[in-house]
């Protein structure tokens, strides 16, 4: 093995977590669960990852249990996982039992669309969207949707969420988590990001309510704080909470959550304090430094202001970011980004290294590297079939 990648592959351990090396396989829809319910396909799907050396594994976003939860068509509605009812949780046992008789480590990404949602789609197509003020979020930014759906869906402004809307929510978010635990998941992590539910409490915005939901930075962390808590108390001390969380938007791919590490921490700090272990940063690059005067990417600033461990993602062994592959089709290896994340990992800039498209791409990536095998380019074609 390259020294240099040797510490991709320095075990980790946290609370009762353990893994093997630091590569985590990043969470990524790929709608192939009909009804929600994730088959033998989908369980070998994980099981081959976790046999190629990925650390950890953490799933697609799988809908919690909200009749609001999951929307859209293909990939985004039917076709995704949820994490509730006998038939959906026998899926996730097979899943978890695969991967860990491979000597995998897997946690499910919970998630709730929120706002992307469309309206009468989904396994509850008669329940209304569930949006924190009423709204999608403004509509004269640069966004990843397309216009049919920016006019008919986005632009459709509904009621604000209730007292009781919202505390059905979090009781979902609860609920799955608790399910996910008895089915023996090794952990949770929560979709905070990328403007789904939880992430459009925290953005401006779409968050412009003025009750303890809303106001300024530090106020609209409470769903997530009261989210956090309640899943806390049904897992109890010892499973890891991982959340993910963005700067950007699909409503505004140039968003920002905070414009200065002290936002940053005005943000996340009360989310440290609520429960969480690891905050996933998002960003579409891990080698760009998040604010001036420092080389610290997202996830660096997580982790220097939270005390906590952090996680980072965004082009690892790729030339391109997702939306740049998906325009072009492909994505060649840039194995230098390998050694840079490698020696970022090395400082201690963050401690966990999420790999996304690379290893959706090729199971063995994580061998691969280890071993100094030859990388596989990207090819966007495998977005659409279980390899």
């Amino acid at each position: 093995m390259d020294e240099a990648l040797a510490p991709l592959f320095e075990p980790f351990a946290l609370r009762k977590l353990r893994l093997c090396n630091r590569i985590v396989m990043a969470p990524m829809t790929r709608g192939f669960s009909p009804n929600g319910i994730p088959g033998d396909d989908v369980a070998g799907y994980y099981r081959r990852r976790a046999e190629g050396g990925a650390g950890m594994i953490i799933t697609e976003g799988v809908g919690v249990d909200h009749p609001a939860a999951l929307g859209g068509s293909g990939v985004d509605g039917d076709n995704a996982p949820h994490m509730y009812g006998k038939a959906a949780l026998a899926g996730w046992k097979r899943v978890v039992d695969d991967v860990h008789t491979a000597g995998g480590v897997i946690i499910p990404q919970l998630w709730h669309q929120g706002v992307m949602r469309e309206q009468g789609t989904g396994p509850h197509p008669q329940t209304p969207s569930a949006r924190p003020s009423g709204i999608w979020g403004p509509l004269d930014k640069q966004n990843t949707v397309n216009d049919a759906y920016l006019g008919s869906v986005a632009a459709r402004a509904g009621e604000p969420m209730s007292e009781t809307d919202i505390a059905d929510v979090i009781a979902g978010f609860a609920r799955s988590a608790r399910a996910a635990m008895e089915v023996g998941f090794d952990g949770i992590a929560i979709h905070g990001a990328h403007g789904y539910m939880i992430d459009t409490f925290l953005w401006e915005g779409t968050n412009l309510r003025q009750d303890r939901w809303g106001g300024d930075r530090k106020r609209r962390t409470t769903f997530a704080v009261e989210m956090i808590r309640a899943i806390r108390r049904e897992i109890g001390d010892e499973p890891v909470i991982d959340f993910r969380f963005s700067q950007w938007k699909q409503q505004d791919v140039r968003a920002l959550l905070a414009t200065t590490p002290q936002e940053l921490e005005e943000v996340l700090g009360p989310m440290a304090d609520a429960g969480v272990d690891i905050f996933d940063a998002s960003q579409r690059y891990f080698d760009r430094a998040e604010f001036a005067g420092s080389p610290l990417n997202l996830a660096g600033w997580a982790k220097k202001l939270t005390g906590k461990h952090a996680q980072t993602v965004g082009g690892v062994g790729l030339s391109s970011g997702m939306y740049d592959s998906q325009k072009d089709g492909r994505s060649a290896v840039a194995l230098i980004n390998v050694h840079k994340v490698a020696e970022r990992l090395a400082r201690g800039e963050f401690d966990l290294v999420g790999v996304g498209r690379a290893i959706m791409h090729d199971p063995v990536w994580a061998r691969r590297v280890r071993n100094g095998e030859d990388l596989l380019a990207y090819d966007e074609a495998s977005r659409l079939e279980l390899t």
